[in-house]
């Protein structure tokens, strides 16, 4: 059956369009990669002779302004997203935001709001969701666990990761004329490391074990590695332990293992740049049964993008995180820090400002 396909502008010619977004368009059965914009003109030329997109734009304001856009992928700084997610949805177009959503709790319950307001289609990149390994466990935890008791998860940066990605990503090309936010949002590696990692941690704990109500944090900083123990409790009452380290000295190590009361669940999450199914073991208690998915397709990506192109032409619920995931995302990591500096639990609800 031919899909109609949707018009997506991606904003921002940087890594993570170049290494993902772009080709995510092209590859998705129902999205175009209509329009590519950049300031930087010498690496927009560049982009536009290997994706061949429809047009390009130096201009944002011009991109909005072309009626054939539908949405946008805003895949620039962590401190833009907001504005430029909020004036794409003014001028009526549905966004794509990179994770994390915001960088503050204000900022992100403002994008929020602007997406009911103008009744558009926000998805917040958070593409764990669409592995085919965890959405199997989190249908499994839905449907079949009951009551859940005890979740873990665990989020470990390798040392040795950028040797391994780089030699599967493409080379990133670069521009003379970028734009960057003010000063240097690497300088302060704490924040930089929960806004870029701790957004999926948390994410994909709120995904399989619900809604996280409070938080208590500890932070190691010896050896020069970063590495948060979590308490958490959720909102079912299920207790939580998370682990968000960078860099461990071994293979990239993720994974979850959830307790209820018909079964269990075991998870294995590969370095996301693979493209490698979670492998998952599901345990029911009712038949005695392990049940594992093949999990075949795991371009997380253009799942994500064809996800996101569905739900705008059929009105259906987004398998990704919502605005309203993505605020609580924001939340947690503010409750992180926020439990770090006190040493006593954070209830999610009662936090605001940013990292």
């Amino acid at each position: 059956m031919q899909l109609e396909e949707l018009n997506v502008g991606v904003l921002g010619a940087g890594q993570i369009a170049q290494a993902a977004h772009f080709v995510a368009c092209r590859k998705a059965a129902n999205v175009r990669l209509y329009a590519i914009c950049d300031a930087a003109e010498d690496l927009l030329a560049r982009m536009v002779t290997v994706h061949q997109p429809t047009t390009a734009f130096t201009d944002y304001d011009s991109m909005l302004s072309d009626p054939e856009v539908d949405a946008v992928v805003v895949a620039v700084a962590d401190q833009f997203h907001v504005p430029l997610a909020i004036k794409a949805l003014e001028a009526g177009k549905h966004v794509l935001v990179e994770k994390p959503m915001a960088t503050s709790v204000e900022d992100a319950e403002a994008l929020a709001r602007a997406a009911e307001r103008h009744q558009r289609v926000v998805l917040v990149g958070h593409e764990k969701r669409y592995d085919p390994g965890i959405a199997f466990a989190h249908d499994f935890i839905r449907d079949q666990i009951g009551e859940l008791i005890g979740l873990k998860h665990w989020y470990c940066d390798s040392t040795y990761r950028y040797p391994m990605t780089d030699a599967v990503q493409p080379l990133i090309e670069t521009g003379q004329k970028v734009v960057r936010p003010a000063g240097d949002p690497k300088a302060d590696r704490r924040r930089y490391l929960v806004l870029g990692h701790g957004s999926h941690l948390l994410d994909t704990a709120r995904y399989l074990g619900g809604p996280i109500t409070a938080i208590r944090a500890r932070l190691s900083t010896r050896a020069d590695t970063y590495c948060w123990f979590l308490e958490t409790e959720f909102e079912n009452g299920c207790l939580g332990q998370l682990d968000l380290t960078v860099a461990v000295r071994m293979d990239w190590w993720e994974g979850f293992q959830v307790y209820g009361q018909h079964g269990s669940v075991l998870g294995k999450v590969f370095n996301p740049w693979y493209l490698r199914a979670a492998e998952v073991q599901c345990f029911s208690a009712k038949d005695r049964q392990f049940h594992q998915p093949l999990g075949e397709d795991a371009d997380v990506f253009r799942l994500q993008i064809e996800d996101f192109a569905h739900a705008i032409r059929t009105g259906e619920q987004l398998r990704g995180s919502t605005p309203e995931d993505g605020v609580a995302s924001v939340r947690g990591m503010v409750a992180v820090a926020r439990a770090v500096e006190s040493g006593d639990w954070v209830r999610l609800a009662d936090v605001d400002g940013g990292l």
